[in-house]
């Protein structure tokens, strides 16, 4: 699938898909991969884009976003369409892999300049988010700044969900990797999800 067209009345987005602050600090050359409209009203949070990603273009375009999906009750045409939703990590580039003694060891951190200088920007320009879904330690500091869950772990911001809910609510990764969190949380799934599905069906409903 090609990547979400931009919309015309957002120009915004072109500023940021044009950005190349970073570009002497990243494994690969700049490529911010993210989607927005001021219509959307269900936010996406997550940390940084991953090769996989990079190399598509298409935030999500993988099995975690398969899964994602399933979780929301949405097709990729509504996931995909940036009306509905926007998807704005905290990091737009690739940020590259920590490695120790040769072996990978996961993504490196998202790059902080993304957060300085676009989200408040972008942000502003999305008056109409209900709903902010948020992925990841990184994307927890910045959307629960001033909570008590901000620097909380994925398991007790889950668990606290109704501390944030109807507005926002903090989901564990949907990577096939983390099937041990999934088997070891049962509740997420038989409780959580389908209040999220509803929700997500209200929202796309108006």
């Amino acid at each position: 699938m090609k990547t979400a067209a931009l919309p015309s009345d957002f120009p915004l987005l072109d500023e940021v898909r044009a950005c190349t602050q970073c570009r002497d600090k990243l494994p690969l050359p700049p490529k911010p991969i993210l989607q927005a409209h001021p219509d959307a009203r269900i936010l996406i949070a997550g940390q940084a884009p991953g090769r996989i990603t990079h190399e598509r273009g298409l935030p999500f375009d993988d099995a975690s976003g398969d899964r994602l999906r399933l979780w929301l009750g949405v097709s990729r045409e509504q996931f995909y369409d940036p009306r509905r939703f926007a998807v704005i990590p905290m990091g737009f580039c690739y940020p590259g892999t920590v490695e120790k003694q040769g072996r990978k060891q996961g993504d490196m951190p998202p790059r902080p300049e993304c957060s300085a200088t676009w989200h408040p920007r972008l942000f502003a320009a999305l008056p109409n988010i209900e709903l902010t879904l948020i992925l990841g330690k990184y994307a927890m500091a910045w959307h629960l700044n001033g909570s008590s869950l901000a620097k909380a772990s994925v398991s007790t911001a889950v668990a606290e969900a109704d501390s944030l809910w109807p507005t926002k609510l903090v989901l564990p990764h949907p990577s096939p990797r983390n099937r041990l969190w999934f088997k070891q949380h049962p509740e997420f799934e038989q409780n959580l999800l389908p209040r999220l599905r509803q929700r997500v069906a209200e929202l796309l409903a108006h």
